[in-house]
């Protein structure tokens, strides 16, 4: 796993309270559920149909009966249960997840999301995340700041089809963690010897910088 992956998974662990539950959509922010702090109890959602998903397995751990929503090998905590689909998608839709989090393809200064459409790809549909950023309490972005192509994936407006309007509270990214506000973006805490400037210089979108910016941990 890149560097870049586990400063942004680490970060996000630390939304958390005790709790809370939470869903971890398919791709980076799985990695999540690795890093929780010590001592801190919540539960992960799974929209396949489970709530007390674990940490991801030892490869000798893993139980071929036992996946998460992105069909990856999972573990399940003592306590946990499991349903079937239509029961899952309820308790998104009843507002009872309290977090989720989200890969991205664009995020956009209003809070906009894109995340299902590959250009020149094919690919399913986007599955359940127009529910679950309508119907969780707070949506955090988990992505790499910009593309393989170095452009920026935080844009003024977002250009794929959307996801979800305006539903977007955090992103987070290898280089600094933005709150959307109504003003636009606001930078609140950079990477480890990454400047304001820099990530304003990797980002299309104007950011809302202050005097006093946090250092992502």
């Amino acid at each position: 796993m890149s560097e870049s992956r586990e400063r942004i998974a680490k970060r996000i662990a630390k939304f958390f309270t005790d709790g809370q539950l939470v869903n971890l959509g398919i791709g980076l922010p799985t990695l999540v559920a690795n890093y929780l702090p010590e001592g801190l109890e919540i539960d992960f959602h799974g929209e396949n149909g489970v709530i007390g998903l674990g940490a991801s397995p030892f490869e000798d751990q893993v139980d071929k009966d036992i996946y998460n929503a992105g069909v990856q090998p999972a573990t399940v905590l003592p306590g946990a249960s499991c349903f079937d689909s239509a029961m899952s998608f309820s308790v998104i839709r009843g507002g009872h997840v309290d977090i989720t989090v989200l890969g991205a393809l664009e995020v956009d200064q209003e809070g906009s999301l894109a995340n299902w459409i590959v250009p020149g790809k094919m690919v399913p549909g986007m599955g359940g995340a127009m529910d679950l950023v309508s119907g969780a309490n707070t949506v955090i972005i988990a992505m790499e700041h910009c593309t393989k192509n170095g452009d920026s994936k935080v844009l003024k407006k977002c250009t794929l089809p959307l996801t979800a309007y305006r539903q977007v509270n955090y992103i987070v990214t290898e280089l600094c963690v933005l709150k959307v506000v109504h003003d636009g973006l606001q930078l609140l805490e950079t990477a480890p010897g990454i400047t304001p400037e820099y990530v304003q210089s990797k980002t299309e979108a104007p950011l809302i910088i202050s005097s006093e910016i946090g250092c992502m941990e």
